[in-house]
């Protein structure tokens, strides 16, 4: 899908291609492919490493092309990882400026209609660029709530009891944190070379910069609670798991001792040496009746707790 924007009290899409005009494409098709590397003249091997999903955030610089990439929060379809980070490349050369993303995202769309709401005018590329990362931070809060609400929805259903269902959420959970935070570091580091180009340090924007700076230090921080938070409480259902699973076993061996008590009088009994109840017709019956009261016994020894 490709889409063009131009400054008028915000963004506003047009129909067509204008100089100086932003132009967005998402999920790119193969028209939208030979649009870029034969009609603009993108070169190629800028194109294909926005299409890698593990592509780092960087700037590089070829033939007058800038290429910025920076990544940016989803929220995916797969139940077993909802949340994910994906590129976001920013190419520009003149009069050409264009945002690829493989992926569906709706930073976008929220970006353009928070333009036309604040009536922001995008100054040059590199103060889009700053103004994109500002959104994904913001994005990136906005998916850490939901996350949040996440872990303490699973809290509440191991409340209940500990299932392997509500485990593997935390689990699942947990990759969504890795992914956040390795972006987001990656993120901030990308701010910083942006932030410190001689060529254009001059023409930046304060202000931008000091919100850019500290929305992703928040963000930052924000994953990193959240993430010690998740750790510390999987470490505490997995020792309530561990304590749960000695109970058991004590309780195992104390009924298999229990049940010993029995077996052991048979045997004492069947053994070929004279015990004074070979000859009387009542033997097997006071056996029985010691293994009763002894079983018995050992019963109440271990309903009290005794045993251990």
């Amino acid at each position: 899908m490709k889409a063009f924007y131009t400054n008028n009290n915000g963004l506003v899409e047009i129909p067509k291609w204008t100089s100086n005009c932003w132009i967005h494409i998402e999920s790119p098709t193969e028209s939208d492919k030979n649009y870029l590397l034969e009609e603009l003249q993108v070169p190629e091997a800028f194109y294909n490493d926005i299409e890698d999903i593990d592509e780092r955030p960087r700037i590089e610089i070829e033939d007058g092309w800038t290429l910025i990439i920076m990544r940016i929060p989803i929220k995916s379809g797969d139940v077993k990882i909802p949340f994910h980070t994906v590129p976001l490349g920013i190419i520009f050369k003149d009069d050409i400026c264009v945002t690829i993303s493989f992926y569906k995202t709706e930073i976008i769309k929220d970006f353009v209609a928070y333009s036309q709401r604040k009536n922001i005018e995008i100054e040059d590329n590199f103060n889009l660029v700053l103004r994109l990362l500002l959104s994904s931070s913001v994005w990136y809060l906005k998916y850490l709530k939901q996350i949040n609400q996440k872990i303490k929805l699973a809290e509440d259903n191991l409340e209940k009891s500990i299932k392997n269902e509500e485990l593997q959420a935390l689990l699942q959970i947990e990759k969504c944190f890795v992914f956040f935070i390795t972006s987001l570091k990656a993120n901030d580091v990308l701010f910083q070379r942006i932030k410190n180009l001689k060529a254009h340090k001059a023409s930046y924007d304060p202000e931008l910069l000091e919100d850019v700076e500290i929305e992703l230090n928040q963000a930052q921080d924000t994953a990193n609670i959240y993430n010690n938070i998740l750790t510390g409480m999987m470490d505490a259902y997995a020792s309530v798991i561990s304590n749960n699973m000695n109970n058991i076993m004590k309780q195992m061996t104390s009924i298999s001792i229990i049940l010993m008590i029995p077996t052991l009088i048979a045997s004492l009994y069947g053994m070929n040496v004279p015990n004074g109840l070979e000859e009387s017709k009542y033997g097997i019956w006071i056996l029985l009746l010691i293994s009763i009261i002894l079983s018995s016994f050992g019963v109440f020894l271990f309903k009290r707790r005794r045993w251990f």
